[in-house]
């Protein structure tokens, strides 16, 4: 059962994933966590292992690096949209988060999902193997909407799990995706945030328990942020699934994120993205 801290952080974290642009100042996140100033900032970093203020600032740049891979908005438009002040401030801070400009970061084609036409070449930019793996209990955060958008319920988790004192019975993330984005729209998309957890680790709610089944997977291994990840799904499936004479086992896809964002550089980010094959 949730704890007054949990409910209280996890209001915290729905707060600024809802409100990217607006009032994210340590006095506004105070006044929604129901706490002064003081205790919050205290409280919000022993759980979450950061300030209030980083929280922000990572999710705002993650939002804007999908947000130039995957689309066209203009710079100043993305910087308000997502609370700059500016877009110098936004360049600045992107540049030192991302090691380029926002510019020069959206015309990198690796990042970008494939063309049909790039398809048919045949590339494989990033290494995939086949491995046998054992089932795996996780603890877990449903998440509904955008993929990109499953930060929410990580961050959701890892408050829950730290408040509740069990982070050393945790082990890699792992992110879980129910429905092809191709055919599902995005609002309507089913994700769960979770975490490897041991038979004896106790799940209560708001938390859910999950299992993936073991058997042979493709692994591939992906390494730099997260808005690179659209490209290596459709190298995984579009390119290497039909090279190599495998075929799906009926079962979701998932990914395991050997680092962390929270103390990471984006470029040096590692995920498996898991496919389970027949």
């Amino acid at each position: 059962m949730a704890n007054d801290t949990e409910r209280r952080l996890l209001r915290v974290i729905d707060h600024i994933h809802d409100n990217p642009s607006g009032d994210l100042s340590l006095d506004a996140l105070a006044d929604v966590a129901a706490m002064s100033r003081f205790h919050f900032h205290r409280v919000y970093r022993a759980v979450t292992g950061e300030t209030a203020a980083q929280t922000v600032r990572r999710l705002r740049l993650h939002r804007a690096a999908v947000t130039l891979v995957q689309g066209k908005m203009p710079l100043p438009q993305i910087a308000a949209t997502l609370g700059f002040a500016d877009p110098a401030t936004f360049s600045r801070a992107f540049s030192d988060a991302y090691g380029m400009p926002p510019a020069a970061f959206r015309d990198r084609g690796e990042l970008r999902p494939f063309l049909p036409k790039t398809m048919t070449k045949g590339l494989i930019m990033y290494p995939v193997e086949t491995r046998t793996l054992g089932p795996q209990r996780l603890v877990s955060v449903a998440h509904r909407g955008p993929y990109f958008e499953i930060n929410r319920a990580f961050e959701k988790l890892f408050a829950t799990i730290v408040a509740r004192g069990q982070q050393a019975g945790t082990g890699h993330m792992v992110g879980v995706f129910l429905d092809d984005p191709s055919a599902v729209a995005a609002p309507d998309l089913r994700s769960h945030a979770g975490a490897i957890v041991a038979d004896d680790f106790a799940i209560n709610a708001p938390l859910e328990e999950m299992h993936l089944g073991g058997g042979r997977h493709a692994v591939l291994t992906f390494t730099g942020p997260y808005a690179g990840l659209p490209a290596a799904y459709d190298q995984l499936f579009g390119v290497w699934l039909p090279q190599s004479g495998e075929e799906m086992q009926d079962a979701p896809s998932f990914e395991v994120y050997l680092n962390s964002p929270m103390n990471t550089a984006p470029e040096n980010l590692v995920t498996e993205l898991h496919l389970p094959l027949a």
